[in-house]
């Protein structure tokens, strides 16, 4: 007989899709966990044998109305859920890709509460409640200088 290995808790490989058209970057407010209520980059799981570029359009897809095609994987972000004790209950490898838009207005879908194009000026943490490093990576994205640091 045969059992099933012991389950163990392993990262979870994810993706964002890092959307710029001109001067602006595409944002969703999300509506499922990591960081529902936050606004952050359209994305989620990559499935089982997806490229990491292909998991990015696809969750575009299904997070927006917007179709982009993909330039390269900019860097990427480890996010942790926390149990109710403090401790680690789920860890996310967000992979972060830079996408050019092609087409397609910022019209929430599927994981999305909202979605909208938004200037590195509105991108103020004291103002607008965003998943962690999304004013950091929008910079990078359109080449502003980080000052951050």
């Amino acid at each position: 007989m045969m059992t099933d290995p012991p389950s163990v808790a392993m990262p979870i490989a994810a993706v964002i899709a890092v959307v710029v058209r001109q001067d602006r970057v595409l944002l969703v407010r999300r509506a499922n966990p990591p960081d529902a209520g936050l606004w952050g980059f359209p994305g989620g799981k990559i499935e089982l044998g997806e490229t990491v570029a292909a998991a990015a359009l696809r969750e575009l897809a299904e997070e927006t109305a917007v179709e982009a095609r993909t330039e390269a994987v900019m860097t990427t972000l480890d996010v942790f859920e926390k149990d109710g004790s403090g401790r680690i209950a789920r860890h996310f490898i967000l992979v972060a890709v830079l996408c050019r838009w092609l087409s397609g207005e910022a019209i929430a879908g599927d994981d999305a509460l909202e979605a909208a194009w938004f200037t590195l000026d509105a991108l103020d943490p004291s103002t607008l409640p965003m998943s962690a490093d999304v004013d950091v990576i929008a910079r990078r994205a359109l080449g502003a200088p980080d000052h951050t640091t």
